[in-house]
C-alpha cells in the first residue's frame, strides 16, 4: 500500500467534515422536527422554539416545508459523502502502525478528524485567551466549546488508538507463553471488550437515545450546546466501533510473525529515535 501521507487532501476533507458534522449536529433538532417529530404537540412546540433559537441561518425556509434549510441538508448529505472519500484517500504515516488493512482506513480517517478537533480545540482556547486579555471581553460560549470539542477527542481518539495498537498492554505475561497461547489471550481480551460493549449499550441506549438525544437535552449555560444529548450517544457509538475495530485487530494480527509483533513493543524507541532525528539529534 502507498504510505505517501500529509497530502492535501489528508487536511481538506477531515477539515470540510469536521464542518459539516459540527453544522448538523447543531440543526439536529430541525432533523428531528422533520423525520420523528415527538408525539406531544408541547414538546413540538418546545423543540421548534428551541431550533429558532439556535439556528444559523433562521431566515431560510425549511425545505420540503419542513424544518431543516438547504444548508442543513447540503451538511447531512456531505457527511457521509466525505467520510467515504476521507477513509478512500486516506494515508498511513512514518510513524503509524504499518501492517494496516484495507478495513482500517475508516479509524485511520477518525484519526485524522481528531486531530483537526485538537486544531481546532486550540484555536478556540487561543481566541479566548486573546480576547479576554487584550480586550477584556471575554466570549460565552469558548469555554463550553472547548469542553464539547475535548469530549469528541477523547472519544474519537480511542478508536484511532485501538487501530494504532496504541492502548495500554501488558506484554509480561503475553511474550512468556507459545503463540497458540497468546491467540488465546487474545480472544478473551476481545470477547471481553464485546462483553463490556454489550452490556453497556444494552442498559442504556433507551435513557441515551430516548431521553438524552431525542429530546436535545442542553448544557444549561449561557451558550447552551446540546452537549448531553450529543455526547452521551457519541459514548455509546465509539464503544461500538471499539469493540468492532478489536475484532479486525484479532483477525488481522493472526499470522503476524514474532519479529512484526515486536515492532509493537518497540514503538515508544522507535517514536524517541524519529524525534531525535526530527530535531537534528542523531
Amino acid at each position: 500500500m502507498d504510505d505517501d501521507s500529509g497530502s492535501f487532501l489528508e487536511w481538506v476533507i477531515p477539515f470540510a467534515f469536521v464542518v459539516c458534522a459540527g453544522w448538523a449536529t447543531w440543526h439536529t433538532p430541525a432533523f428531528i422536527l422533520d423525520f420523528l417529530p415527538p408525539a406531544s404537540d408541547s414538546l413540538v412546540q418546545q423543540m421548534g422554539e428551541l431550533h429558532h433559537r439556535k439556528d444559523v441561518t433562521p431566515d431560510m425556509p425549511g425545505l420540503f416545508g419542513g424544518y431543516a434549510d438547504a444548508l442543513d441538508w447540503a451538511a447531512l448529505v456531505l457527511v457521509p459523502i466525505l467520510l467515504i472519500l476521507g477513509a478512500r484517500n486516506v494515508r498511513c504515516a512514518g510513524m503509524e502502525y504499518e501492517h494496516w488493512r484495507p478495513i482500517d482506513r475508516f479509524s485511520l480517517f477518525i484519526g485524522r478528524v481528531t486531530m483537526i478537533l485538537i486544531l481546532s480545540l486550540t484555536c478556540v482556547m487561543l481566541y479566548e485567551v486573546f480576547l479576554r486579555y487584550v480586550f477584556e471581553a471575554p466570549t460565552l460560549w469558548a469555554n463550553e466549546l472547548t469542553l464539547w470539542i475535548a469530549g469528541y477527542v477523547f472519544l474519537l481518539s480511542g478508536l484511532y488508538a485501538m487501530q494504532q495498537r496504541c492502548h495500554i498492554r501488558i506484554f509480561l505475561l503475553y511474550d512468556a507463553v507459545p503463540r497458540w497461547m497468546q491467540h488465546l489471550f487474545d480472544m478473551i481480551s476481545v470477547a471481553f471488550i464485546w462483553f463490556f460493549a454489550f452490556f453497556l449499550i444494552f442498559g442504556s441506549y433507551k435513557q441515551v437515545f430516548y431521553t438524552k438525544f431525542y429530546k436535545w437535552e442542553m448544557f444549561g449555560t449561557a451558550f447552551d450546546p446540546p452537549i448531553p444529548a450529543t455526547i452521551q450517544p457519541m459514548i455509546l457509538i465509539m464503544v461500538a466501533l471499539i469493540a468492532i475495530q478489536a475484532a479486525v485487530n484479532l483477525i488481522s494480527d493472526w499470522n503476524l510473525t514474532a519479529e512484526e509483533r515486536g515492532g509493537l513493543a518497540d514503538i515508544d524507541e522507535q517514536e524517541i529515535e524519529a524525534i531525535k532525528r526530527s530535531v537534528g539529534k542523531v
